[in-house]
């Protein structure tokens, strides 16, 4: 089979513009990752995903500057697309950030090398939890088909989707909500406990309430947010799902 430079050129700007999306997920593109890892996977999914129409080798090639554009173009979509992917897990950071902050955990900030920035051991718990619900009802499946559906939506060197900033607007709210929502049983548990040290602090004045209560609520962080992972679960469910969906409304 001969390849033309058509052929070449089309196969790079899907290349192009999955890459730009897979780096906004954690899993497939986060910086623990290898780069050889991950154009390997660019060029798989590129060859897979790709809704291939072979071309005649007498197939006319893109200009330079026009294709320089064109891969312009497509960063700016893949980008777009993955931003959906950066809303989600940044949710879910968000939600544990919120309850390390209020369990002590946040004292002790290490670098999480999937998302590329400092964060508390309980918030990357959460978010390696959270990865694993996600690869357990094969969100990665729900995130491909999506990233198939925006070659349909916009093909390649195709024109830029001006209609989707709403869209933008809108999920990104949601997903703000949504962290919060998720981070409200933890923090509101947190907020009782700290009542309750306050009020021993003036009932029994002797007692050293400061360190008592950093293991205590620890303690109390761990299994709220344990006892409330049976919402939680159904909860991320749904938003992988709205991920998935967003992917595809951004380019539409």
């Amino acid at each position: 089979m001969i390849i033309s430079v058509a052929q070449a050129q089309l196969f790079f700007l899907a290349f192009t513009r999955i890459m730009a999306v897979i780096i906004h997920v954690p899993m497939l593109g986060g910086q623990n990752i290898p780069s050889q890892v991950r154009i390997g996977l660019g060029l798989v999914l590129a060859l897979v995903l790709i809704p291939w129409q072979p071309l005649p080798p007498e197939a006319a090639a893109i200009g330079t500057l026009a294709y320089g554009l064109a891969i312009g173009r497509e960063i700016i979509i893949g980008t777009l697309v993955g931003f959906a992917a950066d809303l989600t897990f940044g949710a879910i950071q968000m939600a544990g950030s919120a309850m390390g902050m209020g369990s002590g955990f946040e004292s002790s900030r290490i670098f999480n090398p999937a998302l590329g920035e400092a964060g508390s051991s309980f918030d990357q718990i959460f978010v390696m939890t959270a990865s694993m619900i996600f690869l357990a009802i094969d969100g990665h499946h729900f995130f491909l088909i999506a990233l198939q559906k925006t070659f349909n939506a916009v093909p390649l060197n195709g024109a830029l989707p001006f209609n989707g900033m709403e869209a933008v607007m809108e999920t990104t709210a949601v997903f703000i909500s949504a962290g919060i929502h998720m981070a409200m049983p933890v923090m509101a548990a947190l907020v009782l406990t700290d009542l309750t040290l306050g009020l021993l602090a003036r009932v029994a004045p002797q007692v050293q309430v400061y360190f008592l209560g950093l293991p205590v609520k620890v303690v109390v962080a761990l299994a709220a947010m344990g006892m409330t992972f049976a919402v939680i679960v159904p909860y991320l469910t749904t938003l992988f799902k709205s991920m998935a969906e967003s992917m595809f409304l951004f380019v539409k």
